[in-house]
This record gives C-alpha cells, sequence and structure tokens, in this order.
C-alpha cells in the first residue's frame, strides 16, 4: 500500500474550499485517491475528508499540515487534522469481567482486519487475564475500592502506561468503571464505549430487564464517544435486533451481547480508518 496523507476538516461553508485543497493536493504531485464531503445546511458547515498519495508529492509530510494551516486555517476558520496511513494508531483496551466484546475485539486484530496496534490491555480485574494470554498481549490490573479512594491514583497508573506505550486511542470493551475527566481531555473523541442499550432509552442498571418489562420490540447498542457527561458523548454506531413476547431477559442479553460486539467493531473500524468528525456533540460519519 502507498503511503497517503488523509485530511479531515470543517469550517463554515463558503463558495470554493473543495478546489482550493484539491489545487493544493495537484500541483504539488499529490494524487487524490478519496474524497468525500458534506455540508450541513441547518448550521451551515462543510465537512471533508481527502486522502492522497505522498509518494511524489512535493512537499515533506512534516511541513503538510503547517502549510495548510497557514494558506487556510485561518482564511476559513477551518478545523484541520492530519493522520497518514502507515502510521498505525496504538489502541488500548479497558475491560472488567464481561469477556464477549474483548474477545471480538481481539480476534479481529489477530486476523489482521485493523491496521492498528494494540499495546495492552487495563483492567480492573483479575477475570479476563487468560484472555490477553491467548493473544499474547500485556494485561495491566489496578483494583479500585469499593468507596473509590483509590481512583485518582489508579487512573494516573493507567495515564503512566499509556503515555508510556504511545498510545492514541482507547476502546472501553464493557469496562465498568466512570472515566475520569482528566483522562477524556487527555484523549478528546478518543475513547469509544459500548452501551448496552440503544441510547438516550433505557441508561443505567439492567437495561435488558427493563426493556423486557415495557414489551419493547426491538432493543439495541450503541458506541460513542465518551465525554463529561455520562453516556452522553457523540454516538458513532447504533443497531437494533427484533425481539418478541418469547423472549426472556436472559436470551435479550444474549441477543444483546452479539449486537454490542457488531457495533463496537463498526464504531472501532471508522475510528481506525480516520472516517469520523465530531461536531456539536455529534459524528459525521464518511463512507
Amino acid at each position: 500500500m502507498k503511503p497517503t496523507a488523509i485530511l479531515l476538516l470543517h469550517c463554515p461553508d463558503q463558495t470554493g474550499i473543495i478546489t482550493e485543497v484539491t489545487k493544493f493536493i495537484t500541483d504539488n504531485q499529490g494524487n487524490i485517491v478519496y474524497l468525500d464531503q458534506y455540508v450541513d445546511r441547518q448550521d451551515g458547515m462543510f465537512f471533508m475528508r481527502i486522502e492522497w498519495e505522498l509518494d511524489s508529492f512535493l512537499i515533506p509530510r512534516e511541513k503538510i499540515k503547517e502549510y495548510i494551516d497557514t494558506l487556510y486555517a485561518q482564511r476559513y476558520q477551518m478545523q484541520c487534522y492530519l493522520y497518514f496511513n502507515d502510521e498505525k494508531p496504538r489502541m488500548a483496551i479497558f475491560v472488567s469481567k464481561m469477556s464477549h466484546c474483548l474477545y471480538d475485539l481481539l480476534a479481529r486484530y489477530r486476523a489482521g482486519e485493523w491496521e492498528v496496534d494494540i499495546p495492552c490491555i487495563v483492567s480492573n480485574h483479575e477475570d479476563l487475564r487468560y484472555v490477553a494470554e491467548q493473544f499474547d498481549i500485556p494485561y495491566y490490573v489496578w483494583s479500585i475500592k469499593k468507596d473509590h479512594s483509590n481512583k485518582a491514583e489508579v487512573e494516573a497508573a493507567e495515564m503512566e502506561l499509556l503515555k508510556k506505550e504511545g498510545v492514541t486511542s482507547i476502546v472501553l470493551a464493557r469496562y465498568m468503571q466512570i472515566i475520569s475527566d482528566d483522562m477524556i481531555k487527555a484523549y478528546p473523541n478518543k475513547i469509544i464505549n459500548i452501551h448496552h442499550s440503544f441510547l438516550p432509552a433505557f441508561v443505567g442498571a439492567k437495561p435488558y430487564h427493563q426493556a423486557w418489562q415495557r414489551g419493547v420490540k426491538i432493543i439495541g447498542a450503541t458506541s460513542h464517544y465518551v465525554t463529561a457527561e455520562l453516556d452522553a458523548g457523540p454516538i458513532i454506531e447504533q443497531d437494533v435486533v427484533r425481539i418478541s413476547h418469547k423472549d426472556t431477559p436472559e436470551s435479550l442479553v444474549l441477543k444483546g451481547r452479539d449486537l454490542e460486539k457488531i457495533v463496537l467493531s463498526r464504531a472501532v473500524t471508522k475510528h481506525i480508518e480516520r472516517k469520523i468528525l465530531t461536531y456539536h456533540n455529534k459524528t459525521i460519519i464518511f463512507s
């Protein structure tokens, strides 16, 4: 695969943005291999993802962002994010006691579905160490006391590990702890959670039991970025499965777990492929 640059941007919509950006790339002998754009007409905002090959590009990769900021950022009030396809994201996985999402993530990783490195798995319990050992990934445990009196100390140790391992994003694979504001600020729109219900419905404890008691005909799962407001971050992916009066709370849990794995993996895929922009607590997902 040829090395490419990936530029994600958003700014107030105005004439000439696509022309200017594509001209900048082609004038510098870049071959554009992907372009997707969207205009939010209610907010008057323009969003774009563009990718081009670097093998003949005249500007050194370490200078590209500087050029774009100088030429366009102030002129168009543009927010830009630049990535390179040969720089693999480094993704940490946080887990507690449930293994279904962890197994699914690691199976996809081992199968080569994702261009990503997973340097560590972090947990507050020893229960899933055997899973990490099966995939030969270091497993770190920091137990959190029931009164949370050591939570700040634990997160400081976790943050030190993440920094040491060069982690660029975190996936909460049913990690049953609230993430602190400090960690969220350190990884803005880079912590992905899976919620076992179709947010914003059935939040809190035992969502499948709540759904069963209400006699719902579908259940869902939601993957979103973590923000300071609990379970209210930008939604990346959602899906539902149909159920009937014949289902029990137990069968709902089984169906729900299958759905959680699928929804989380879709969200992780889009994040790894750098196809997500966030704006006003919503996501723009490029094709």
